[in-house]
């Protein structure tokens, strides 16, 4: 009989108690309250005033609107957090619930703020936007602007909000339950495995245990599918809605909006990225030989090249990760390590945990924190720099306050893809055995076709289902299976067999949980990696200007972002030359895998 193997990460349980003692602490109570009651101040205080606001009276009503705020999302950051370790557990659920339920009544006492500043005139917005006194909240004041075409009225904005809790946001609780509860049969395992456990399976060299467990993760989808199906179709339906009163001119222009990026510069990255679909078959072509197999299957895609899949302890992952960070900066070494020692992290598979990593990047008033599912594998390493280096984007930003620390998707994931360079660097360093740095180096590329190819692949599907559920209803199953597998097959060509892979769409959460979310990803990697090629090539010169761009968080543009380490995102040719470097690490592997007599 097998056994899940132990990597020492078992007992890494994090420590809230920076923000509450349980989930029965009064002071969370206490800190609803107050919030409530500060609502209810500001809106005696500020409802039908804020155009007659100076800049400084407007600069003294953001500074209370970010402590209100700030008050009720701790709160709920700590009841998500706690129920995502243990989602079966129904006190952590009604927590979530009953914040969430409080959270969504204190912002429509204060949506009137935010509407009322969009609806002031452009040219009074702009004389005021140019006050000294707003220096600390203009980029914040400006990107609320934006929406300003796409406001309902109070009333109406009052109504979506709480309805709300009651709708799509409780549609997402229900997936990630369902998700959670989620048991795979494995065959050598005394009981039913979680999805996570299952899916690390897919890294083993042996393929017969890729297949058992791929086939067994499909047969693991299939009793709640419908329900998964339905939940998706609810929220394809109510994000329709929501466009439609609003008026936005696409699916994904909300989500570029809130990016901070328009429609016309998403579809450019699209673009860049569907038209070089043949560097990942290239590649998938490339690993069939490695492997000496015909043709992949989906299955083995993650299959190592080399013969050694052993696993990484959980202290040997923190040795490498802190190295990694610390070989850039000291100082990002440090912050990072901190995690580790003060109990910031949760490290272990357990059930009824949720699938899969985060970081709660921007706590109000703390630190961030991690949540991982470290199985040993050379993909949680990196997983663990990744979601480390969000930690270290949201430490550093921290001192700017809740608002303006707090940034547009396509740059949240900036510090994590460069923290996983760092990584991969350090694993590479270390490894002098030809074959297993082929096999980093394929996992390089492997790592970069599903940050890149497969997310954009998926912003493909996306586009599919919900323009379709717009223009005939509702989808049945199939009919999103067909669509999922129509994007997977023009992403993978004839490089990757797909059999069975049709309802793999249904365990991902992006699509539940943020719709538009996933090229973002792609987005921040390929800017991720021009800032890394130019460490690269400029070295330690880079550093404190890379450090500073984490230190501004959301206050600027991405473009200013940007240009404060020399780069132009106005520029469609910053996303070809990222494709560009990843073709060059196929070419390195490729030439690797000649030179060992496996090309």
């Amino acid at each position: 009989m097998t056994t899940i193997e132990q990597t020492g990460a078992e007992e890494v349980a994090w420590d809230l108690s920076d923000l509450y003692a349980s989930g029965d602490d009064p002071r969370i109570e206490g800190d609803i309250a107050e919030s409530e009651a500060a609502a209810d101040a500001f809106r005696d205080r500020y409802y039908g005033k804020v155009a007659t606001l100076s800049a400084a009276e407007l600069a003294a009503a953001i500074d209370e609107l970010e402590r209100i705020e700030s008050i009720a999302t701790r709160a709920l950051y700590y009841a998500h957090m706690e129920f995502s370790t243990n989602m079966a557990d129904p006190a952590r659920g009604a927590l979530v619930a009953k914040l969430g339920e409080k959270g969504a009544g204190i912002e429509t006492k204060l949506l009137f703020f935010g509407l009322e500043w969009a609806a002031i005139e452009d040219e009074q917005a702009d004389e005021l936007l140019q006050d000294s006194a707003l220096d600390h909240w203009r980029h914040w004041l400006s990107a609320q602007r934006v929406f300003r075409p796409y406001l309902l009225t109070e009333p109406e904005e009052k109504i979506v909000t709480e309805k709300g809790v009651s709708g799509v946001s409780s549609w997402g609780r229900l997936y990630e339950e369902v998700l959670g509860a989620i048991r795979v049969e494995l065959e050598g395992e005394a009981e039913p495995v979680a999805l996570e456990t299952a899916m690390s399976r897919l890294y083993r060299s042996d393929r017969d245990d890729r297949r058992a467990a791929a086939e067994a993760v499909t047969e693991s989808l299939q009793p709640t599918l419908r329900t998964r199906t339905f939940i998706f179709n609810t929220i394809l339906l109510d994000k329709s809605i929501d466009d439609r009163l609003r008026g936005y001119p696409t699916w994904i222009t909300s989500r570029n909006l809130a990016n901070e990026t328009s429609d016309d510069a998403v579809q450019a990255l699209i673009d860049a990225t569907t038209s070089r679909y043949d560097v990942p078959q290239r590649y998938y072509k490339l690993k069939a030989k490695l492997l000496g197999i015909d043709k992949l299957q989906h299955y083995d895609r993650f299959a190592p090249v080399a013969e050694d899949a052993s696993k990484t302890s959980w202290n040997e992952a923190r040795r490498i990760v802190v190295d990694a960070y610390a070989s850039f900066s000291d100082e990002a070494g440090g912050a990072v390590e901190q995690f580790f020692d003060a109990g910031w992290i949760d490290a272990p598979v357990r059930p009824d945990k949720r699938h899969g990593a985060y970081c709660a990047t921007n706590v109000p008033g703390v630190h961030p924190y991690v949540f991982m599912n470290y199985t040993g594998d050379r993909r949680s390493i990196l997983t663990l720099a990744h979601e480390l280096g969000h930690a270290l984007h949201g430490s550093m930003a921290q001192p700017l306050g809740y608002f303006n620390a707090s940034t547009p998707l396509t740059t949240a994931e900036t510090a994590s893809v460069f923290g996983e360079a760092l990584t991969f660097k350090q694993l590479l360093a270390a490894e002098d055995d030809p074959r297993a740095r082929l096999d980093l180096l394929a996992g390089q590329v492997e790592d970069a076709i599903a940050t890149v190819f497969r997310q954009i692949a998926m912003n493909r599907f996306e586009n599919l289902t919900h323009n379709e559920r717009r223009d005939k209803g509702e989808l049945a199953t199939d009919r999103i299976s067909e669509l999922w597998m129509e994007c997977q097959e023009d992403l993978f060509g004839d490089s990757v067999g797909l059999d069975g892979y049709a309802s793999w769409w249904s365990y991902i959460p992006h699509f539940m949980g943020t719709p538009g979310y996933v090229y973002a990803y792609a987005y921040g990697f390929l800017f991720a990696l021009a800032i890394f090629r130019s460490y690269q090539s400029d070295g330690d010169s880079m550093v404190g200007a890379y450090l500073e761009l984490l230190r501004a968080g959301g206050s600027k543009k991405p473009e200013e972002l940007a240009q404060m380490v020399g780069l132009d995102l106005t520029d469609p040719q910053i996303w070809a030359t990222g494709i560009d470097a990843i073709s060059d690490d196929l070419d390195q592997a490729e030439e690797l895998a000649k030179e060992i007599g496996l090309g």
